[in-house]
């Protein structure tokens, strides 16, 4: 899908930057029981970080950036020892704690225990590129939705807690995207946010050299690389268009443009409001301008993952803010056509589609500008999906076109 047939003018630029920020990535370990295609951390065994090692970058955080939550990721996080004391730490910080994991290792009587600890929300990340065994082996993007939806009742029965779902897009599994969207809007009640992430690895016969500093170096000794030649240009408005084939009315509310260029869709925000047997429409860019600068302005920081007790506030939403955003206005009309639809619960719900890095002709890395998951290396602020290059190179590797 061309560009040009999303325009960013017509969009909200989501006014995240480094220093002011919704989100920040928290890494207590690499360590992970699962074996992910395109996951860019190196899995280490005994790799966690002491307590007060977490509570440190915790500090650097709160010394240097802005905030509304902390994932916590990883590896798995789950697998990291002081999980509850580091949960209850962020929230005793005043900020949400998200714990990003595969879900592999999740219990009842964990997700218990993270809830009184204070546990804000989850994002799961389930897709068929994870090694899973048992019965989840080999299967497809829709038949992993019941293990989706297994760990979304888990949640829900606990009450209380943000449930998020992730998949990495790839050219094999991009056909199963508007399937899973409309599997979310039939558990729209339980699941507040899907987002899709586009694959990327560097690959053989990239038209780029890899430096780091002046020395060259090959592009397979980059942890994040495949051996054959894979499709690593799927791009957010790709992901769009292929969700549009079945949901034409499809529409997004709000971005992040590249580093780079500006008209790129690095991260691309979809609001829409309905009940699980009908989606009413869809939120447009003033309403996510309102909801930034509203929680901005009263909470002092731009909000990130919502509560399942906001989630719930569509009706609200439509008889409330409609004067102030055209596409809710119209949601509003698709309302109230029927009038008993007063008396039901609606809720909102957010997809989100992510392209990482992707590269000019000039050999230019096209990062996230304002990135979210900014994480902490030695007291600094960097990208955690580049993490490895400064682990083992000390500087961000650079491309420069061969010849």
């Amino acid at each position: 899908m061309n560009n040009s047939q999303l325009n960013h003018r017509d969009l909200y630029r989501l006014p995240w930057t480094l220093p002011d920020n919704a989100i920040s990535w928290l890494e207590p370990t690499a360590m992970c029981n699962l074996a992910c295609d395109g996951c860019y951390r190196e899995n280490i065994k005994d790799s966690h970080l002491s307590v007060k090692e977490v509570k440190h970058h915790l500090d650097v955080f709160q010394k240097l950036r802005n905030t509304d939550c902390i994932s916590i990721a990883g590896g798995d996080p789950l697998l990291y020892p002081d999980l509850i004391e580091i949960v209850a730490d962020i929230k005793n910080r005043g900020l949400k704690p998200i714990i990003n994991t595969n879900g592999k290792a999740l219990t009842m009587e964990l997700l218990r225990d993270l809830k009184k600890a204070g546990v804000f929300g989850f994002t799961f990340h389930v897709d068929s590129k994870q090694g899973r065994g048992n019965e989840w082996k080999g299967k497809n993007e829709i038949e992993l939705l019941d293990l989706r939806l297994q760990y979304a009742k888990m949640l829900a029965e606990v009450g209380g807690i943000s449930c998020s779902f992730n998949s990495t897009v790839y050219e094999d599994n991009l056909q199963y995207v508007p399937e899973m969207i409309n599997w979310a809007h039939k558990h729209i009640d339980i699941v507040h946010t899907m987002v899709f992430i586009c694959f990327r690895h560097v690959i053989p016969n990239m038209p780029f050299d890899w430096y780091a500093g002046g020395n060259k170096v090959e592009w397979d000794k980059i942890m994040y690389h495949s051996d054959k030649k894979r499709d690593v240009e799927i791009l957010s408005t790709d992901v769009l268009a292929k969700v549009r084939e079945r949901f034409p009315d499809f529409t997004p509310a709000a971005y992040l443009n590249g580093t780079v260029k500006a008209d790129t869709f690095k991260w691309l925000i979809t609001e829409r409001v309905g009940t699980k047997d009908k989606i009413y429409g869809y939120l447009g860019p003033k309403f996510m301008e309102l909801m930034m600068t509203v929680h901005h302005f009263f909470k002092g920081t731009y909000i990130s993952y919502a509560s399942p007790s906001l989630t719930k506030k569509g009706r609200s939403t439509l008889l409330l803010l409609w004067p102030f955003d055209q596409k809710l206005r119209k949601a509003l009309g698709n309302f109230i056509k029927n009038p008993l639809n007063i008396f039901k619960q609606t809720h909102l719900q957010s997809i989100l589609f992510i392209q990482p890095v992707d590269f000019t002709e000039k050999g230019e890395q096209n990062m996230c500008d304002g990135c979210p998951d900014i994480t902490v290396h030695k007291d600094e602020l960097i990208w955690s999906c580049r993490m490895e290059e400064q682990k083992q190179y000390n500087t961000w590797l650079r491309t420069v076109p061969k010849n």
